[in-house]
């Protein structure tokens, strides 16, 4: 049984209005609650055994909307009492139609908090009279989920959470946290460990939002989106509206499928990717370059094996050492310089895909993690020590994924896109991959989406600029990202 306890201090997601509501006692607002009533869908949704406790302030008295989906079954409406138990109390059960069982009190550590909900000055929460029909839910243990999310991944958060139901206790949550970050009072969002624990919105579990000036734009993370066709429906911009959403971004795999009559509200812009369309291995053999192939054959006579590998502890400890050789790779900061031992054994363990490894004397030198698609296999990742790089072990990688792809009869390779890095664009030319034009679709979600797409924010900026621009301003960009990586180890 997972036990939620939902204390709803505030109407909206955003604190200034939730204040200045408060202090007004005003209620009329479209978002109102629109958080909890995210969180009731997900509840609703999870095929777990959910038990959750929701407790209403005045200022929280739910609304039409969000009493249809506290369903008898799954949900329990509860009072947060703020200043007059009786009266809050009669006010909250003629509101719900709801016998009331349980209550909390809401605390208020801050003056102006204590001025807002009209509480006098030295009083940090009301005291509950003796003979209180309600029972305190104090007495059920509880741990505080958003306060666990304010400076620890999601992966530890989920730990942490599912240690506490095992021990009985209820999972403490205020929906005002649900995406955003708190300061002052140190709580952190907790909608990612939140779906993962209730094992719902699996249609969103591999979207990444970044924002960029006053719009948040998603798309699928890392190779996700190349592996499978994908068209965004009605119900899917709702969830990501709901969720604060307001571009979606995806791309058309042209290679493949094509989109027949996108509607007119999107906007197409020109992308691309390194493809490579397999054949044969000699055939692959003859397409590349003599400089090429002289440079397998050095890997193969520097005593460098090359094999299809399966994930292990060994593995894992091998690229852990690459990635911590060195922080620059090619010129700029090389992201997973610092990480973890444990955090690579994790990525390793629950990677579902190939990797071939390239190894010198029984040590791993180098790896490329191979993503299975549809009608698509993808580089996922290409590495190798860089004190053997005298040694072609890239080249003699990519010659055994050829072969592998070949005999497995998949027919196109890509490796990321063309046009960020000019050593590595030729790198991918050399080794038979070519730039294939693909198309990359904007999806207005809300309105804000639809005015971001007319000033033209949708628009990476490197994108924009003509590539002999671009490619002057990457030694730019290479020593910000040193700079950066610098200060943030400082």
């Amino acid at each position: 049984m997972i036990k939620l306890r939902l204390d709803v201090d505030y109407p909206f997601p955003s604190r200034l209005k939730s204040f200045l509501f408060t202090a007004l006692n005003l209620k009329n607002s479209k978002d109102y609650l629109k958080n909890s009533k995210i969180i009731a869908e997900m509840i609703n949704e999870s095929q777990k055994e959910v038990q959750a406790y929701w407790f209403f302030t005045p200022q929280t008295i739910p609304d039409n909307e969000l009493l249809q989906l506290l369903h008898l079954e799954k949900h329990e409406i509860a009072l947060h009492v703020a200043n007059n138990p009786y009266a809050e109390l009669d006010r909250l059960e003629k509101a719900t139609k709801r016998r009331i069982r349980y209550y909390t009190v809401h605390g208020t550590a801050r003056l102006l908090a204590r001025l807002m909900w009209k509480r006098k000055i030295w009083e940090d929460k009301v005291r509950i009279p003796e003979g209180f029909p309600l029972k305190s839910f104090y007495e059920v243990p509880h741990s505080g989920l958003d306060i666990v999310c304010y400076n620890r991944p999601t992966a530890e958060s989920v730990r942490m959470a599912e240690l506490s139901i095992t021990r009985g206790e209820a999972l403490h949550i205020h929906p005002e946290w649900l995406f955003q970050k708190g300061i002052i009072n140190r709580r952190g969002a907790f909608y990612e460990p939140l779906k993962q624990i209730l094992q719902v919105d699996n249609d969103l579990s591999t979207i990444t939002v970044r924002r960029k000036l006053f719009v948040r734009i998603a798309r699928h993370s890392e190779t996700k989106e190349y592996e499978r066709d994908f068209f965004p429906n009605e119900e899917f911009t709702r969830k990501l509206s709901e969720r604060g959403v307001d571009l979606f971004t995806f791309l058309e795999r042209s290679w493949c499928s094509r989109i027949p009559k996108p509607p007119r509200t999107w906007q197409k812009i020109e992308d691309n990717v390194a493809l490579m369309e397999v054949t044969t291995y000699p055939a692959w053999l003859e397409q590349i370059g003599k400089k090429t192939r002289n440079m397998i054959r050095k890997a193969d006579k520097s005593g460098i094996r090359i094999e299809i590998t399966e994930p292990s502890e060994a593995l894992a400890e091998g690229i852990w050492k690459i990635y911590n050789e060195t922080p620059i790779r090619q010129g700029r900061a090389f992201p997973h310089y610092g990480q973890s031992l444990e955090s690579v054994r994790e990525l390793v363990a629950s990677t579902k895909g190939t990797f071939i490894a390239a190894y010198l004397q029984n040590e791993l030198v180098g790896f490329i993690q191979l993503v299975h698609g549809d009608r698509i296999t993808i580089i996922s990742q290409i590495l190798a020590l860089q004190k053997h790089s005298d040694k072609a072990v890239n080249n003699d990688l990519i010659a055994k994924t050829v072969n592998f792809c070949a005999s497995k009869g998949c027919r196109w390779l890509m490796y990321a896109r063309m046009g960020n890095h000019p050593s590595l664009d030729n790198f991918k030319l050399n080794n038979g991959f070519r730039r294939f034009e693909i198309s990359r679709y904007y999806v207005p979600v809300t309105q804000k989406g639809h005015a971001a797409m007319r000033m033209g924010l949708h628009k990476d900026t490197k994108d924009i600029l003509p590539e002999r621009i671009k490619y002057l301003l990457i030694p730019v960009y290479n020593w910000v990202s040193r700079v950066k990586i610098r200060l943030k180890r400082k």
